[in-house]
């Protein structure tokens, strides 16, 4: 089976941003440039995710997954703010291929069981924020890695397989941001408990942290931002009228990555390959990018 390698770009209003641990939240650019760049350049698919999403509870990425479903043509996940049926099927009509859930799929397990005998458990992906805590278990929270929950991640990953789910995706809250690496026994522990596909994300900060989830975690794919927009940021236009936007000091400066390595896809996915990785890539076209 196929590793796949998705960029994952976190929304809020109209721009892309970047946090560690989820907070810190820092603009890097419009979501469709880095989408259009990632698709011509060997994603295999696209993760949106409207990170203030339950704050005000609703979705307001209809209009940019439309514009996105235009111009790329490979899967999209969509999450953030989707509450019910009604709000899943709003989002796949404008062009996502799936959902993600969260907050409501906790407060609702239901809900779970309900999408995915209405829109096929392949379409729909629960999203888990996990936070390691004193005592080594994991917890799962919601609202960015702000809300606790008290479920253990092990029992509710669990849980959504049982309810419909057709994948996981699995943020360590801890990692996230940081380039300290993917948290390998909690992939482990949760990929090794579902037979579902496990998406890991939050810690990438190089090549070795990838390989190492995959073959060390069990991971089915891998969800990247930081090293993945840090690369693609000095790549594409940036739009100058930010100023009304926040903290734009990344924009300005583009010294982003202290302790993160930048990698364009052909990049990982030539070293995937190397590493004996199956993945969805042509080595002579990655090495002719890589040059």
């Amino acid at each position: 089976m196929n590793i796949r390698v998705i960029p994952r770009l976190d929304i809020k209003g109209p721009n892309l941003v970047k946090g560690i641990h989820l907070e810190g939240l820092r603009v890097l650019g419009k979501p469709e440039a880095f989408a259009r760049y990632y698709f011509e350049t060997g994603a295999d698919e696209l993760f949106y995710q409207d990170v203030v999403a339950s704050l005000y509870d609703r979705n307001s990425l209809k209009e940019v997954v439309s514009r996105t479903a235009r111009e790329i043509f490979i899967p999209m996940t969509v999450g953030g703010g989707l509450r019910n049926t009604d709000d899943i099927k709003e989002i796949l009509r404008a062009g996502a291929d799936k959902v993600s859930l969260n907050t409501a799929a906790i407060r609702n397990p239901q809900l779970v069981r309900e999408a995915s005998r209405m829109f096929g458990s392949s379409t729909i992906v629960v999203a888990i924020e996990a936070i390691r805590e004193s005592d080594g278990r994991y917890l799962a929270f919601t609202d960015n890695g702000r809300e606790t929950t008290g479920l253990e991640v092990l029992e509710w990953a669990q849980r959504a397989e049982e309810l419909g789910a057709g994948e996981i995706i699995l943020t360590s809250v801890d990692r996230d941001g940081t380039g300290e690496g993917f948290d390998i026994e909690l992939i482990k522990m949760v990929a090794n408990a579902v037979s579902i596909p496990v998406i890991a994300h939050g810690g990438a900060g190089s090549i070795e942290h990838i390989i190492s989830v995959i073959k060390q975690g069990n991971a089915n794919a891998v969800a990247l931002a930081s090293c993945l927009h840090y690369k693609a940021i000095n790549r594409i236009d940036i739009l100058d009228n930010y100023a009304a936007e926040g903290n734009t000091e990344f924009l300005k400066n583009k010294n982003l990555a202290r302790n993160i390595g930048t990698y364009d896809l052909a990049e990982v996915k030539w070293h995937m390959t190397k590493s004996g990785i199956s993945c969805r890539s042509e080595i002579g076209v990655a090495n002719e990018r890589r040059a």
